[in-house]
């Protein structure tokens, strides 16, 4: 017999070694798969997630608002004066301080006519520590006035304004004599109606 013509039975094997590789890629997701189904499970965990802080952070803001209430009932308070104030004496320091604030408004220099504003708001504080308002500035003592305690509330934040511009903006500030004259007679009314000048 000879052996060269026997044709022995041949497999082929690829077909089976690519159905077997099919099989395991099919098996494992590929990284884009597993890519996309992360952010997927990332995205429905955040929604719980994100509702528990959004809870959190609406609870902690009317927490805020209840001590913030607490807070302006214990320091908005009016205290009363520790003297009382007659209609018929007024405040003898006030009044000179008033005298001299007004003088200044006769100079032609505006300058002057700046500092006597500077001096009337300096007098509007004592009146507002006299009558009992407290606060670190004259601005947060205004803001504790009930509109119905304080009839001339709107010519004392007006005068204050000037003030401010004054304050801050110094010289480039340019106060016409009719404004600081309107301005002096804003803080005459406030200080009329208690009867401290």
């Amino acid at each position: 017999m000879d052996h060269s013509s026997v044709v022995l039975p041949t497999t082929n094997l690829f077909p089976l070694f690519s159905q077997a590789a099919a099989w395991v890629v099919g098996f494992f997701p590929t990284f884009e798969q597993w890519l996309l189904n992360a952010l997927n499970f990332l995205v429905v965990l955040s929604i719980p997630v994100s509702l528990f802080f959004l809870i959190g952070i609406i609870y902690c803001a009317e927490q805020l608002k209840v001590i913030r209430k607490k807070e302006a009932e214990k320091h908005d308070l009016k205290v009363e004066p520790a003297f009382e104030v007659t209609k018929d004496a007024g405040d003898r320091d006030l009044s000179v301080q008033w005298d001299k604030a007004t003088a200044l408004l006769a100079s032609a220099n505006p300058n002057d006519w700046k500092q006597a504003i500077l001096d009337a708001d300096t007098m509007l504080d004592a009146v507002l520590t006299g009558l009992g308002y407290q606060g670190e500035s004259i601005g947060e003592k205004l803001k504790r006035v009930q509109p119905g305690d304080f009839k001339h509330l709107d010519d004392a934040w007006e005068a204050h304004k000037v003030r401010n511009q004054i304050a801050h903006e110094g010289a480039a500030f340019a106060l016409t004599h009719h404004q600081a004259n309107e301005t002096i007679q804003r803080y005459r009314r406030v200080f009329e109606e208690f009867y401290y000048i």
